[in-house]
């Protein structure tokens, strides 16, 4: 694996230890700004103002507060520092859970894990994963902060992705119950209809950052020295006359029904 370890850690769970190392599985490709003063081209940089006086308030005399509507809690870094959890590289199996358990929308940021110089064990351990089709959930330490994250197996290779808490995830109950009547034998078919005139494969590549790569481009442009054609972009309008078809179908069944 040609990536850089981001972080290491042991996999425990009963009487087996397995080292792993962690790999991120997503990357930034964001174009990044600074801020230039417009003159000089020179970086400026973020001052902190108490905005009655408009001094500078340097970082000694700054509190990190809790600011409520009647009060302020005020804390010292080593009252804060005092609830990081201990450092620890243990990776604690809790559960073994039933494939399709935990939902997408717990998930959060995805790892790939690697050996960690025991490449025996690291394999055997992937390849139990795998066949069992369950997901692992684990809690370990990572950089001053506790997670919790579910191990499972992808193509071959386990990765780890870090969950949301249960105060985090919105509940489908708390949305408001759709209303309107109720939709007929005709309707629903026409609907499915729709659905499956766009069923296809999920063809990654064909879905890109249109602004980041305008973006890139718009540099590269001015990078070259070439004189820069401001365009506005044009509203792509659907030109799939089955879907309207289908559409205008669905429309006019309402209104007999």
């Amino acid at each position: 694996m040609s990536a850089r370890a981001v972080w290491k850690g042991v996999i425990g769970f009963g009487s087996e230890r397995v080292p792993v190392k962690l790999y991120t599985a997503v990357t930034d490709r964001n174009v990044h700004f600074r801020l230039l003063d417009r003159r000089r081209h020179r970086p400026v940089h973020q001052m902190m103002i108490e905005p009655q006086s408009g001094k500078t308030v340097s970082s000694d005399d700054r509190h990190k507060a809790v600011v409520g509507k009647r009060d302020r809690i005020l804390f010292d870094d080593e009252e804060l520092d005092a609830l990081t959890p201990a450092p620890s590289r243990d990776i604690e199996v809790m559960h073994f859970l039933p494939p399709g358990t935990i939902d997408h929308q717990w998930y959060q940021r995805p790892y790939f894990l690697g050996p960690d110089g025991d490449v025996e064990t690291f394999d055997a351990f992937a390849a139990a994963l795998a066949g069992s089709g369950r997901e692992g959930l684990v809690h370990w330490v990572m950089r001053h902060k506790a997670y919790v994250g579910a191990l499972r197996d992808h193509d071959g290779h386990p990765l780890l992705i870090t969950l949301r808490h249960l105060d985090e995830v919105v509940d489908a109950d708390a949305l408001e119950p759709p209303g309107g009547d109720e939709l007929s034998d005709s309707e629903v078919r026409m609907a499915t209809d729709l659905i499956e005139m766009y069923a296809a494969d999920f063809e990654p590549e064909r879905y890109q950052d249109e602004y980041r790569q305008r973006l890139e481009a718009l540099v590269e442009t001015k990078r070259s020295g070439k004189r820069v054609k401001v365009k506005p972009r044009r509203r792509q309008q659907p030109d799939d006359d089955i879907a309207s078809s289908l559409k205008a179908s669905l429309a006019r069944e309402r209104k007999r029904a």
